[in-house]
């Protein structure tokens, strides 16, 4: 690893996290040693310090770092928003991924940017039990995120149908957040006259077609009108057809369930951090802290990546193969570009991580 460039990640991430100097040293080798093994297995990554030090010292500096560090998350997500220019108001989604290390789940809740470029994670809980997240930890991860940003940076929240309920959908409504979050066919909706309907029943004459269909309806339990647009989605060969239906507060429904097609691009985000990318599926860790920890991590990598795939392509677009798919996505470029940078041309990584990354973030 040359010095260069783990010296200037020492420089610039001391502007904002409060660590002694062997301590950055060890963050700066996990993003590093993150980037180049593409792993969060811990003995890879301890193959990546420099000196003399036997392996074994390294690999317990590194378990040190994972007990008793805890990365400040406003301070990594203002560093994600500047280095990639985002400050402008984007499209969020808002999901969960779910994996078992031996018999303890590792579950956690994440809000991320997600663009036509771009797909970072930017806040996250990790949740201490299995299965769907509830209101409070939701309402809670919002919390943060609008203390940080404010909603008027957010152009639209996307949500899959776990993410449903009317507290959730009051608290949205009540700080002015903007959302497209799918809903289930059976779900109860309650029309002008006050009855209530399920949307298969509601869908029950309607022809299954690609044609956008829009209605007015409330949740049972909430008062707010909301709108909801409904699609027919074919299934894939052998596979079965459904219903698109997608609930908003946004005034153009029809717009709404278009912009839900980039609520894709999370699932495309855990298969970056996981096999296609940093693998975060090698760590053994459980405990909810360093799992925080770790996430932060790669979520500097992952910003790190997308300004090497900027660096690279420009203004250019990504070919297409004859299927239609492009060749790569930005993340893959990006990731190819920074591991040969660091290895063979540091002056190009270190371009890539210095000329966004903040002098200092304040008011924190």
């Amino acid at each position: 690893m040359p010095i260069t460039v783990h010296a200037a990640l020492i420089e610039t991430l001391k502007r904002h996290f409060a660590l002694r100097n062997s301590r950055l040293q060890t963050l700066a080798v996990l993003i590093v040693g993150l980037v180049q093994g593409r792993t969060v297995n811990l003995s890879h990554v301890a193959s990546h310090f420099p000196g003399a030090a036997q392996h074994g010292s390294n690999y317990r500096r590194l378990q040190r770092f994972f007990q008793s560090i805890r990365l400040d998350q406003a301070v990594v997500a203002q560093i994600v928003v500047r280095m990639l220019d985002l400050s402008r108001s984007k499209c969020l989604a808002l999901d969960r991924t779910n994996r078992k290390v031996g018999c303890k789940d590792i579950n956690i809740l994440m809000l991320a940017i997600v663009t036509r470029r771009f797909r970072v994670p930017l806040l996250w809980t990790v949740i201490d039990h299995q299965g769907n997240s509830n209101t409070g930890q939701r309402i809670e991860l919002m919390r943060r995120y609008l203390s940080l940003f404010g909603a008027a940076s957010i152009e639209l929240l996307l949500a899959d149908r776990e993410f449903i309920g009317a507290d959730w959908v009051k608290f949205l409504m009540e700080n002015k957040v903007p959302f497209a979050i799918r809903v289930k066919q059976g779900q109860c909706v309650a029309l002008a006259d006050g009855r209530l309907w399920t949307i298969t029943s509601l869908l029950r004459r309607r022809r299954k077609s690609r044609s956008l269909t829009t209605f007015q309806a409330r949740l049972p339990d909430a008062s707010t009108v909301l709108s909801f647009a409904v699609k027919w989605i074919d299934g894939r060969k052998g596979q079965q057809g459904e219903w698109l239906i997608v609930m908003t507060n946004s005034p153009d429904a029809k717009a709404a369930i278009n912009a839900y097609k980039n609520r894709w691009a999370v699932e495309c985000l855990f298969a970056d951090a996981k096999t296609r990318g940093f693998n975060m599926e090698d760590t053994r860790m459980t405990a909810p802290d360093k799992i925080d920890t770790l996430t932060a991590i790669v979520a500097m990598a992952v910003t790190w990546a997308y300004r090497c795939a900027t660096q690279t392509m420009g203004m250019k677009a990504i070919k297409r193969k004859t299927h239609g798919r492009r060749e790569k996505s930005w993340f893959r470029i990006g990731l190819d570009a920074l591991r040969a940078w660091i290895a063979f041309a540091p002056e190009n990584a270190l371009q890539a991580w210095q000329s966004e990354f903040p002098k200092r973030i304040k008011n924190l």
